[in-house]
């Protein structure tokens, strides 16, 4: 019979050989564990296993997150949906088990500048992490940067296949600045994830003037019938959260669906009410 220390030795260089580095770090407390509670050989083995399989499933939501490039890590938990009883709690928590990425449904949030729309975008991203989606996170500057830079450089195709390999893109701050050349590079990048893969988008400005930022009205408007054919639409109104931070205010008085939309706007429906 070999010893316990030469046993415990050939486990960690079984261990290395498989390529399961939680569990070569661990067996001994799961070992430890398992005697204590006097488990079976059946249930040790399936209490490693499972420890490896927790191990890898961390290590690849920590690689997800990193990929995503969030600004900050925010989350549902800390949202404070009291502040905003406009909001639809109950539609945001309804996307929070990722199945309209799964669907390729896409997400659209509008509504002037301190509102929470990056909040929330950020924090429905990180659930689809934990879910196991892939995410990427990137302002409309940056993403415009890199598809020009990527262009200039015949490189566009490569770059375009690399962003198609993500389940969901977040596009934030759309009509903050107008796009220029950019523009139907953009539009090509959001054409090319139709009922392909999903997009979250937030906004400053309602539909009627995303014009403005492209540059051209009739492929704004073949952008936004793409975008809004699978949609679930957030229009939020109201004062800024900072703004009521900096007067010493409490009471939230943001609203979205049923009621006014900002500039007029109104939401398609989804299907999923």
């Amino acid at each position: 019979m070999m010893a316990p220390e030469a046993a415990e030795a050939m486990v960690e260089l079984y261990c290395r050989a498989l390529k399961m580095p939680t569990l070569r770090k661990g067996f001994r407390q799961v070992l430890r564990d398992s005697q204590l509670g006097g488990a079976s050989m059946s249930e040790f083995l399936s209490s490693c296993l499972a420890h490896e399989v927790e191990g890898r499933h961390q290590s690849a939501m920590t690689a997800r997150m990193k990929q995503a490039r969030f600004p900050a890590v925010k989350t549902l938990d800390s949202f404070d949906f009291a502040a905003v009883p406009g909001l639809d709690r109950n539609r945001i928590l309804g996307l929070a088990d990722g199945s309209f990425i799964r669907e390729h449904e896409n997400v659209v949030l509008l509504g002037n500048s301190g509102l929470g729309k990056t909040h929330l975008a950020i924090a429905l991203g990180v659930r689809a992490i934990q879910a196991g989606y892939r995410v990427r996170f990137a302002t409309v500057p940056v993403l415009v940067q890199e598809l020009m830079q990527a262009e200039r450089e015949f490189r566009l195709p490569k770059l375009m296949k690399a962003w198609s390999g993500i389940d969901l893109v977040i596009i934030d701050e759309l009509g903050y600045v107008s796009l220029g050349p950019g523009g139907p590079l953009l539009f090509q990048f959001l054409a090319q994830r139709y009922e392909q893969s999903s997009v979250l988008v937030t906004s400053n400005l309602e539909f009627s003037r995303w014009a403005e930022v492209f540059g051209d009205v009739t492929m704004t408007a073949a952008l936004l019938d793409r975008l809004t054919h699978h949609v679930h639409l957030f229009v939020l109104t109201g004062q800024s959260y900072r703004l009521k931070q900096s007067k010493g205010q409490t009471e939230g008085i943001v609203t979205a669906r049923g009621a006014p939309p900002l500039c007029g706007l109104s939401e398609p429906s989804d299907g999923t009410d």
